[in-house]
């Protein structure tokens, strides 16, 4: 199974969007590439090391705030508090996403509608 890494906050700070977790995020980069899971409502960014990749997961109280930054073209930053890793190409896979959900029932009616709504 995959690492999970759960976004639990988000803050703007300094034209910058800091998603914040708890773990570790010692010896890995930036995957470049969001993925969805429309069954728990969430955005998967992906991180990756020498071995395997870590999924960032991002649930929807959280989506307010990704809303933000795509509106302002804010850099998006995961931290834990000790250590601030860019999320290179975020928002150019937000908008991929996004656009490929909004009307596509094939993700499900209720994710649909929650991204129609938020973004």
């Amino acid at each position: 199974m995959k690492k999970r890494l759960n976004v639990t906050d988000a803050k703007i700070i300094e034209n910058k969007l800091f998603l914040e977790v708890s773990e570790s995020l010692n010896d890995l980069n930036p995957g470049g590439q969001i993925l969805v899971d429309s069954d728990h409502f969430s955005f998967i960014y992906l991180l990756e090391n020498s071995d395997d990749y870590t999924y960032v997961v991002i649930p929807e109280p959280i989506w307010d705030s990704l809303k933000e930054a795509h509106v302002h073209n804010l850099k998006v930053v995961l931290t834990n508090g000790e250590i601030e890793l860019e999320l290179t190409h975020f928002l150019e896979e937000l908008e991929y996403v996004i656009s490929n959900i909004k009307g596509n029932t094939n993700y499900g009616k209720a994710m649909v509608e929650k991204i129609e709504s938020i973004f």
